[in-house]
């Protein structure tokens, strides 16, 4: 950041010979009192956080700010062209609509010898302190994400999704995921020619705008000339059929009239979702050849004032039709009957660009000749409001200003006062010209009032809100700017602003001042039609002069005065949407770690703790498959066979016999100890069916028996095993004696 160089030469009165002594600036001694006093100023705002910097011709903010205890700190301002060149492209690449622009030709170029001393000198003493409040026209001036939190700024980092004309177009087409309102009835239908499928959508939308046309002008022509609209339209057509004397081909009305309707009750239709079982191979209502035949012979009728046979019969079903139509077709009325669309450049300002075509060919031709604006997709066209509300027969728009002070929650001030301005032409759609249909003060600024143009519109272009509104008083409408404008205005600002929260990059101490443009329909239905951020605070006209000086202070009121005191005076702002915090759940902390022990390695042979414990599966002589059972029993449980002296000492040992069940056995917490192992008779109940087996003698004499069950299953037990016979168990069960050898237990591992 650059600051001001001062250079302050005091010369003698008589310089001395063959010197030429020169100063930039010529001051006056510096008071030592006034200087302490400076000092003291300085040191008191550096303390409280109060320093400041405004980039731009904004002296209501820098004198509001003044007043308020606040020190600037100036910085070096570029040459005047030199800045208007960086400001265009600032704002070209940050994709931001904004008419700010217009203060370059208003403002006055300050020189430091224009500036109050004890400014420049407080300026000078904080020139390396932190600067907590920026006001700037340009959006990239300033690098918002190395403020500090405290830090003020008066711009958002984006805000493209809005205030430009590709955004406004996109982001409204979601508002039914935010609100249940329909865009169609305040925003005028637009699409991007740049995509294909838009670019598709809008032909449909065209030829199906020419027939609803058509069956306007027919019927309108039957009524008669009635209402200020309309007279404009079939004055228009009129003039060209004067001048038109052969038309190239004949018009068969019928045949015209017969393919609108057939379309208009296609779209109808689609609403209704009643095309849903049409098959994709059904032909289309029109062909490429039909289609190319009906709009020529639109042009011929409505553009060209072609004469047309007698069009009494085909009244009754036109006005059906638009009855219908108007139901579903919020913009049927503003459409008009010329099919005019408004071809705007995406990113440009101040109605740079910006022109009305009415042919099809026309406006595909005037898009495809800048492939760059193609392949970015920056051209929007726009329906026209053909019949909006005049004044004097002059067309005529309003500048609306709001304040966003914060996107989450969503807080927006709209102001009270606007006003509006006109064009230095009549209205006419006999001509597209832009002094007629852009309201724009950078355009209207340049031109000179026509003498045709009624004598109440005043040579500045300019009225205020109470002059319009002394304007409906006296056509008995006051009553409506409070019950049909201003809450118009305020619903299509909040239902923008809505569909742009979530690509906006909110932060804390950050404000910024929009202004809204609309137009008005003759029902006095506001219309949005762009939304411009840094809207220009010239003091063009006497009412800009008041109006932009009171706007300006009262949004210091709003973003300082309130922070310090919630009830303090906000001026003419008004809170009229302030999003519902939104209630986050207590956190009460959920324990994500996995906690536990290490388990020792378990024992090949376990102790024997009680008599309810299944014995120890034994390896035989013979391995074959064990018979299946519900549970498994663990491998720690098999022990080796026994050894032949105990087997000899258990036909000594008397038989101690028990029942069991047999439920898998616990692992074991503790290594086990080897004990001495007891010969002892269990008796299982096994649930098999069970067959009995003869052996040979010879195999008796082990007195072994081998059971089955299907499949082919059989064990061999060492030892003495008993088997039961069917005849003897009836039961699903299988009995099972086994005689082991048993020695006595030391007391210590009884159980």
């Amino acid at each position: 950041m650059s600051f001001i160089k001062t250079n302050v030469v005091f010369t003698p009165a008589t310089p001395p010979e063959g010197k030429v002594c020169r100063s930039l600036v010529n001051l006056p001694a510096l008071n030592p009192e006034r200087l302490k006093t400076a000092k003291a100023l300085v040191d008191k705002a550096v303390k409280m956080h109060k320093v400041f910097s405004v980039r731009g011709p904004y002296p209501v903010i820098r004198a509001g700010l003044r007043a308020r205890g606040w020190v600037e700190q100036r910085i070096n301002r570029p040459h005047h062209h030199a800045h208007r060149r960086h400001s265009d492209e600032g704002r070209a690449s940050s994709n931001d609509g904004g008419d700010s622009d217009d203060d370059d030709v208003y403002q006055i170029q300050q020189t430091p010898s224009s500036r109050p001393l004890p400014f420049l000198t407080q300026s000078r003493l904080v020139r390396n302190e932190t600067v907590y409040f920026y006001w700037t026209n340009c959006r990239d001036a300033i690098n918002t994400s190395s403020l500090q939190k405290e830090q003020i700024i008066n711009h958002f980092a984006t805000a493209g999704s809005f205030t430009t004309k590709v955004g406004l177009c996109v982001n409204l087409r979601n508002l039914h995921w935010f609100d249940s309102a329909d865009p169609d009835t305040f925003f005028p239908r637009c699409y991007r020619l740049g995509a294909q499928d838009e670019k598709q959508a809008f032909i449909e939308d065209y030829r199906r705008t020419a027939c609803t046309s058509l069956l306007k002008y027919i019927v309108e022509k039957e009524q008669g000339v009635q209402g200020e609209g309309l007279s404009h339209s079939i004055q228009a057509v009129q003039g060209r059929r004067k001048r038109s004397k052969q038309q190239s081909k004949p018009v068969v009305l019928s045949r015209m009239i017969d393919r609108a309707l057939r379309v208009c009750q296609e779209f109808l239709d689609s609403l209704e979702h009643s095309d849903i079982d049409i098959s994709l191979e059904t032909p289309q209502t029109l062909t490429k050849e039909e289609w190319a035949e009906f709009i020529d012979s639109y042009y011929l009728v409505v553009h060209g004032g072609a004469e047309i046979e007698n069009s009494d019969n085909f009244v009754t079903c036109c006005k059906a039709m638009l009855q219908r139509l108007v139901e579903v077709s919020p913009q049927l009325d503003i459409d008009g009957i010329h099919n005019i669309w408004i071809i705007k450049p995406g990113a440009k300002s101040r109605g740079r660009g910006i022109k009305c075509a009415k042919r099809l060919d026309q406006i595909l031709r005037l898009v495809d000749g800048d492939p760059n604006l193609i392949k970015e997709s920056k051209w929007v066209v726009q329906k026209y409001l053909e019949r909006p509300l005049l004044i004097h027969d002059t067309k005529f728009d309003v500048r609306q200003w709001f304040l966003v002070t914060d996107w989450n929650p969503l807080t927006v001030w709209f102001y009270k006062k606007c006003y509006l301005r006109f064009s230095t032409q009549p209205y006419s759609l006999d001509t597209l010209d832009s002094s007629v249909h852009l309201c724009n003060n950078s355009i209207q600024r340049h031109l000179r009032p026509s003498q045709q143009r009624h004598q109440g519109i005043p040579s500045d272009n300019m009225w205020s809100d109470d002059q319009f509104r002394t304007f409906l008083s006296s056509q008995g409408r006051d009553a409506q700017w409070q019950t049909v404008v201003v809450p118009g205005m305020k619903k299509a600002v909040i239902h923008a602003l809505q569909t742009s929260q979530d690509l906006m990059k909110s932060r804390k101490n950050t404000f910024e001042l929009y202004g809204a443009d609309f137009m008005l329909g003759r029902d006095l239905r506001p219309w949005l039609i762009e939304i411009n951020a840094s809207p220009t605070m010239a003091p063009s006209t006497p009412v800009t002069a008041r109006l932009c000086t009171a706007v300006q202070e009262d949004t210091l009121r709003v973003v300082l005065d309130r922070r310090a005191d919630r009830t303090a005076n906000t001026g003419d702002f008004q809170l009229i949407f302030k999003q519902a915090a939104v209630e986050v759940p207590q956190y009460i902390g959920v324990n994500l770690l996995v906690e536990g022990f290490q388990i020792k390695s378990p024992c090949t042979l376990p102790p024997l703790r009680s008599s309810n414990r299944s014995t120890p599966k034994h390896r035989g002589p013979v391995k074959e498959k064990e018979p299946p059972v519900k549970e498994k029993e663990p491998a720690a449980d098999k022990v080796k066979p026994l050894p032949k002296m105990l087997l000899k000492d258990a036909e000594t040992q008397p038989k101690v016999t028990s029942s069991v069940a047999l439920p898998p056995p616990p692992l074991p917490l503790e290594p086990p100890v080897p004990i001495p192992i007891p010969i002892e008779t269990f008796t299982l109940h096994l649930p098999m069916t069970v067959r009995p087996v003869h052996l040979p003698i010879s195999a008796q004499s082990h007195s072994v028996f081998l059971w089955k069950k299907r499949p082919e299953v059989s064990k061999v037990c060492s030892g003495k095993v008993q088997l039961c016979t069917a005849e003897k168990h009836q039961g699903p069960s299988l009995s099972l004696e086994i005689t082991v050898p048993k020695q006595s237990r030391p007391a210590a591992t009884a159980t």
